[in-house]
């Protein structure tokens, strides 16, 4: 069954980060009607009585660059993140952070993640020179909320390299960290990613486990309980933009029903694709 979604409610951004996977190509701006896809959640999770939705509010872009729209679909849902039914989180590059959102998004119960590579030199490499803004935007984060935010950290060649600072950056914070795979032309392996995960497990509080995805450390969730919204269409996973949608993004959930078959979910089921 469905407990788990992610809504891209927009594709653009303002920064251009270079290690941006290639499928963005992919996503094109559209006029996705947000409100009918929350409503169709909000039914679903009448209808099944499900007591934890996780609905991830994001940006193949920068969700902040409509802040505005984003505040009403929180506002929309607020019933259900009071009383616990929905989950709700997004995530940002931390450049747009104000004082007022992050007192908005503590009001009704969101999580915002920041994406900060680790270390100044990785970072500003991959991020545009962002590193010191990000950090005031996790310390803003600090004051507001009393404690650090979770953060996500994609794993490059560069991080691999330098793998000992980049968990001693990560340390002090004591807080919970994603780290994802880069993956496309310029990204690394699986198996150099998991012997990372080994190493940083020991000292800090990471993502992995379950049906959720390999990019975060987890086996494939593929066509279980997670789906993804963008371009007016329902996709498998935000990974398989570049793969034939499942579903327009009008369609009630409990009659999405991905074809998946049968594979080795301690692998990528785009990656097993795209060799095949």
């Amino acid at each position: 069954m469905i407990d788990c979604a992610c809504i891209s409610i927009n594709n653009h951004c303002n920064l251009n980060c270079t290690h941006t996977p290639e499928k963005t190509e992919y996503l094109t701006e559209n006029n996705m009607n947000v409100y009918k896809i929350l409503n169709n959640i909000k039914n679903h999770i009448d209808k099944y009585n499900i007591s934890g939705f996780k609905l991830g509010c994001v940006g193949n872009g920068e969700p902040l660059l409509d802040y505005d729209s984003l505040r009403a679909y929180i506002n929309y849902i607020s019933d259900y993140l009071a009383d616990g039914r929905i989950a709700a989180y997004t995530i940002t590059n931390g450049t747009l952070v104000t004082e007022e959102i992050l007192y908005f998004f503590k009001t009704y119960k969101v999580n915002i993640g920041f994406s900060i590579d680790g270390i100044s030199q990785i970072h500003n490499k991959y991020r545009c020179n962002t590193h010191i803004a990000v950090l005031d935007a996790i310390e803003m984060f600090r004051m507001v909320n009393g404690h650090y935010p979770s953060m996500n950290c994609t794993v490059s060649r560069d991080v691999l390299d330098r793998t000992e600072e980049t968990i001693a950056f990560f340390e002090p914070f004591g807080n919970k960290i994603t780290f994802s795979r880069m993956i496309g032309k310029n990204g690394i392996t699986l198996y150099e990613f998991q012997n990372f995960l080994d190493k940083a497990k020991v000292k800090l509080n990471i993502r992995t486990g379950g049906y959720d995805c390999t990019m975060y450390g987890g086996m494939c969730g593929a066509g279980i309980n997670n789906i993804f919204y963008a371009n007016g269409k329902i996709y498998i996973c935000g990974n398989c933009v570049d793969l034939p949608a499942i579903a327009d993004a009008d369609t009630p959930l409990d009659m999405i029903k991905p074809d998946i078959p049968e594979f080795n979910r301690n692998t990528c089921f785009r990656e097993i694709l795209k060799k095949s």
